[in-house]
């Protein structure tokens, strides 16, 4: 059931959501070589108790860390590390969701480590394509959850890439994960209508090779299959009856 968010809601949703924005785009200035990931989270971790947020990751389902750190052929998940050390030519996705005043915002990106190779920068600024091609299906008149994968699978295929199907975008509120489930591929059914008041996230995982995946011994850190590199965006969005609101903007 894909429960409906007040307009008091959303905003609440839209606080948390700035909040983790920020806390995002600083964390990427952090993103250079001899940076290790384990340095981000503790950034992540003091600027969000800073601004009396709560770090959603922190301790779900068991997760030890504050945000995720995806490096390279990491599609998502990835658990910051001292030991892990990023070096010139690295593309890292961080993954930040922040509970404020009982409501989370949802929000990552992909950043360049230095100059990075031609088809690791292609890749990352692709995602980010789909990201907004995902955004813009779900903003159209009488919308379907699955027209959003529809319109990320055209951008992947036109490129040759892969989409991961093993992880999806989700309704999002009190709840970290709610209804629905928001496939960022192209599926037979049609799905529900995309209804005013549905806040969800569209978080597309883009690989440069195959779409498979595999899950590392630590039972969190997903990686592509062939060890191709995969890069990630994410918003946490509300449809209004003006369209789709980002709700994961900073102030």
């Amino acid at each position: 059931m894909i429960r409906k968010k007040s307009k008091k809601e959303i905003e609440l949703i839209r606080d948390a959501g700035a909040l983790a924005a920020e806390t995002l785009i600083r964390a990427g200035e952090l993103c250079k070589p001899g940076v290790s990931t384990e340095e981000i989270d503790q950034f992540v971790y003091d600027y969000t108790i800073r601004h009396k947020g709560i770090p959603a990751p922190l301790n779900y389902h068991k997760f030890p860390k504050s945000c995720c750190t995806s490096v390279n052929e990491v599609v998502c998940h990835g658990i910051p590390s001292p030991q892990r050390i990023l070096k010139e030519g690295d593309i890292i996705n961080v993954d930040i969701t922040t509970i404020l005043a009982g409501y989370h915002g949802d929000t990552n990106a992909t950043f360049l480590v230095g100059c990075v190779a031609s088809d690791a920068e292609k890749l990352v600024k692709v995602a980010y394509e789909c990201l907004q091609a995902g955004i813009d299906a779900a903003a159209a008149p009488k919308a379907r959850y699955s027209d959003i994968g529809a319109a990320i699978q055209d951008i992947a295929d036109e490129h040759g890439y892969g989409v991961v199907e093993d992880y999806c975008g989700h309704g999002i509120g009190r709840a970290f994960h709610e209804d629905p489930t928001v496939f960022h591929f192209r599926t037979r059914r049609p799905g529900p209508f995309i209804e005013e008041g549905h806040v969800f996230t569209i978080e597309p995982m883009i690989n440069l090779g195959n779409p498979e995946t595999r899950v590392l011994k630590d039972n969190w850190t997903a990686v592509t299959q062939d060890g191709s590199l995969s890069a990630q965006w994410e918003h946490t969005v509300a449809r209004t009856a003006d369209g789709i609101d980002i709700l994961t903007l900073p102030r």
